[in-house]
């Protein structure tokens, strides 16, 4: 069967599912941060792109990086500090290629965090109480498989077997992540997320639920990772027309059920 993909113009803009494999989509830091810029939040880039922000506070950094060059296009990095000027006390990366709408709802979840502590006497940054189930549960009820190993690591994928969170339960030490993500062929992953111990499970559980939401993201069939199309659900495109005469299918009836791969099912 011939995907629908390959019968549009390649700068035709489709909507896909699942996110994991949509690709990163347009990069704009200033749209993933989402940050109050106009409340005290600072901005800088650079001719090259390189782009950072910091709390008014100076315990948040989160930074964007692009190496167009390097696997992965580039890093993400997001750097809390319990003082100033001190080292990192947790931190996430994500690979350039992680798709943007994922990045964004990680750093919302952030603001939120950080006014919440604004307007109380808790620091959920640096000491949250949110239970790692709350970041993984929701992967099992979208039908991800779950393997607990006696290393102390849990490992959970997709159903079509091209995306993953692997979590780190037990004996968690600072120089390895608490939680690692990808998406693609776990050999050779179209982008990773690394969540470094210490890291609020709030972020995480943000991740997750933004990699498993069926709202399908809107991407040029151009910018599409070509290895992982197959398995992609497609809806009504919009914009230039398919070069061939194959119709994308509608969007699925049955919003719990994985169809066929024309189709996803609806928000």
């Amino acid at each position: 069967m011939t995907h629908p993909l390959e019968n549009l113009d390649p700068g035709q803009t489709v909507q896909v599912l699942p996110r994991h494999l949509a690709g990163a989509g347009a990069i704009d830091p200033r749209t993933v941060w989402a940050f109050p810029f106009d409340d005290g939040w600072s901005f800088a880039q650079t001719d090259a792109g390189t782009a950072t922000a910091f709390s008014p506070c100076l315990r948040l950094q989160t930074t964007y990086d692009p190496k167009p060059d390097q696997i992965g296009k580039g890093t993400w990095t997001i750097n809390a500090h319990q003082a100033p000027f001190t080292p990192p006390t947790w931190q996430i990366t994500f690979d350039a290629t992680t798709p943007v709408e994922l990045l964004h709802d990680v750093h919302t979840e952030l603001l939120d965090l950080y006014l919440e502590d604004q307007h109380s006497d808790r620091d959920r940054l640096m000491q949250d109480e949110t239970a790692p189930h709350e970041a993984y549960t929701p992967l099992l009820t979208r039908g991800w498989s779950h393997d607990v190993k006696t290393d102390g690591t849990q490992t959970f994928l997709t159903p079509e077997g091209l995306g993953g969170v692997r979590h780190r339960y037990a004996n968690s030490s600072s120089r390895e992540p608490a939680w690692r993500a990808w998406g693609g062929s776990p050999t050779e992953p179209h982008w990773r997320a690394h969540f470094w111990s210490g890291t609020p499970t709030t972020l995480v559980a943000a991740f997750t639920a933004s990699l498993i939401s069926t709202e399908p993201l809107h991407r040029a069939v151009k910018d599409v990772p070509l290895h992982t199309r197959r398995a992609l659900y497609v809806a009504t495109p919009t914009g230039k027309q398919p070069h061939g005469t194959t119709p994308v299918a509608p969007a699925a009836s049955h919003p719990g059920l994985w169809p066929n791969p024309m189709t996803f099912p609806a928000p």
